[in-house]
């Protein structure tokens, strides 16, 4: 006998239901996930954003190195140690991204006798302590490269090429070693640095060896320029240029000023003068220049000779969706440091101080003295934003 099958008909119904929404599931995803036309598929595979990069840019003026400071940094087993005359700017600037000095005098190291004004000669220390204290950035072309001649300039070299992620720029000690393109990068950003000086105390490099110091002139500038200028994004230049303790600026310092910036130069960092001098944007925006940082450290004698200045600046650079390309020196800041020393005593106590960190003992009338030198820096550039490291 056969057995009679039942139909469940509330089960056919659900199954059936089941199957209607997978195809119809199934359906609606092929059809908007793989028939998209041409046209859609182009958009999502072509979308792009807007690409920012920057880094941030600290700098100080000149490391002019009397006696007086090396004597004091010198400790009982011969050598040196200057750590402790900058620690207090140390904090402010390895919080950078790059930190750049002018190193004014020669740091030919033991291999020569230390020397004084008017022909320097300074220990390797400096280096050390200056490194230390996070900067990276050096300019070596100046007035007093040359004052130990071929010996100091390689000592000097030596030294700076012994230092790892140390770039230097101005005084070398070959030809090829000048001659070599230097591209670097730092945050996705490609920069040229570039060091020069207008002045050598007479004290010119040998014929055949001008790579000892980099003597400026038009010509050496563009064909430097113009060899990276298309393979980076920002050029940097140092300038030993302007008159010394002159709190204003030249009319050769203009004229350098305009030519780098028509060469397409982004930043200009002066020195030489010892004081501080004026900032200011030129040519429409396109150059960011600082007249002269004065000193860093010194053992020269005078607040305007012992104030330096403190600058950061941020560049900046913008991909935009189309890949076009966007750089510019942005949100300038300063501040100003000055180095206190003990004039007549046998512990002289070098030690450079940001000006937010004086008093009335370290410096009398220091409030009075920054608004005297924070005007001069500000007076061509009035929206310059003062505060560094508070």
């Amino acid at each position: 006998m056969k057995k009679k099958i039942r139909i469940k008909w509330k089960n056919i119904i659900l199954v059936g239901l089941v199957l209607g929404l997978l195809v119809t599931g199934g359906f609606y995803l092929y059809s908007n996930f793989f028939l998209l036309s041409d046209t859609e598929t182009k958009s999502i595979k072509i979308e792009k954003k807007k690409k920012e990069y920057q880094f941030k840019l600290f700098m100080v003026g000149d490391a002019l190195i009397h006696e007086s400071v090396y004597y004091d940094a010198r400790l009982s087993n011969g050598g040196y140690d200057f750590k402790p005359m900058i620690e207090l700017i140390k904090p402010i600037s390895s919080s950078y991204d790059l930190a750049y000095y002018n190193q004014e005098t020669i740091l030919g190291g033991k291999a020569i006798p230390y020397s004084n004004y008017p022909r320097f000669n300074s220990p390797q220390e400096v280096g050390d302590a200056m490194i230390d204290a996070g900067f990276d950035l050096v300019s070596l072309a100046t007035n007093h490269t040359m004052d130990k001649g071929e010996t100091g300039v390689i000592e000097s070299t030596k030294y700076w090429n012994s230092k790892e992620q140390i770039i230097t720029a101005g005084s070398w000690s070959s030809q090829e070693e000048r001659d070599k393109v230097r591209i670097y990068e730092k945050n996705g950003i490609k920069y040229a640095f570039f060091s020069y000086t207008t002045w050598t105390n007479g004290l010119n490099p040998p014929t055949g060896k001008e790579y000892l110091n980099n003597v400026y002139s038009n010509e050496k500038a563009k064909a430097d320029i113009e060899k990276v200028r298309d393979k980076v994004d920002v050029v940097i230049v140092a300038m030993h240029w302007g008159t010394e303790y002159s709190l204003g600026v030249s009319e050769d310092q203009t004229k350098i000023a305009n030519y780098l910036s028509e060469l397409g130069v982004d930043l200009i960092i002066g020195a030489h003068p010892h004081v501080v001098e004026p900032v200011e944007y030129i040519n429409n925006g396109k150059t960011f220049v600082i007249y002269s940082l004065g000193n860093f450290i010194s053992g020269q004698i005078g607040v305007e000779k012992l104030t330096g200045l403190m600058m950061e600046v941020t560049i900046k650079k913008v991909v935009d969706v189309d890949g076009d390309v966007t750089v510019s020196i942005v949100n300038p800041k300063a501040d100003l440091t000055y180095t206190r020393y003990h004039l007549n005593s046998s512990n002289r106590d070098f030690k450079v101080f940001p000006y937010a960190q004086l008093n009335e003992t370290i410096l009398p009338n220091y409030r009075s003295y920054y608004e005297k030198y924070k005007g001069i820096v500000s007076s061509r550039y009035s929206e310059l934003e003062w505060g560094i490291g508070a």
